[in-house]
């Protein structure tokens, strides 16, 4: 179990990872004209933010398992992003755009956390 969480968790992480830092680094307009419009119902600061949580959530996947300083933080960090990408997949459905991706990292999010669950116990 400790193996598959560990591959979950890298995969998420470097999906997040990746989303969040074009989120964080990348103008708002750069954004919208790259494909993602949702950016026009959301602020500068607010799209860099959500970059940043996906940021530091890809992080909390991997380090605190990694150091074993304080490995609950690795399911915490799945639950977050869970909620996070519950959040976007509302998004996209309200402005009538395709929320598969978002209900998908959200699923292994979710499963990253009972999975964490489960192995720290």
């Amino acid at each position: 179990m400790l193996i598959a969480l560990w591959i979950l968790n890298a995969l998420l992480a470097l999906a997040f990872l990746a989303a969040g830092a074009m989120k964080a680094i990348r103008p708002k307009e750069a954004l919208a004209g790259a494909g993602m419009a949702w950016t026009e119902d959301f602020s500068s600061p607010s799209v860099k933010l959500i970059g940043a949580a996906e940021v530091v959530g890809a992080f909390g996947l991997i380090l605190p398992l990694a150091t074993g300083i304080a490995p609950i933080l690795s399911p915490i960090a799945a639950a977050a992003l869970t909620v996070v990408m519950i959040a976007a997949a509302v998004v996209h459905v309200r402005r009538g755009e395709s929320a598969v991706p978002a209900i998908v990292l959200a699923g292994l999010s979710a499963v990253s956390t009972v999975l964490g669950l489960i192995v720290l116990s």
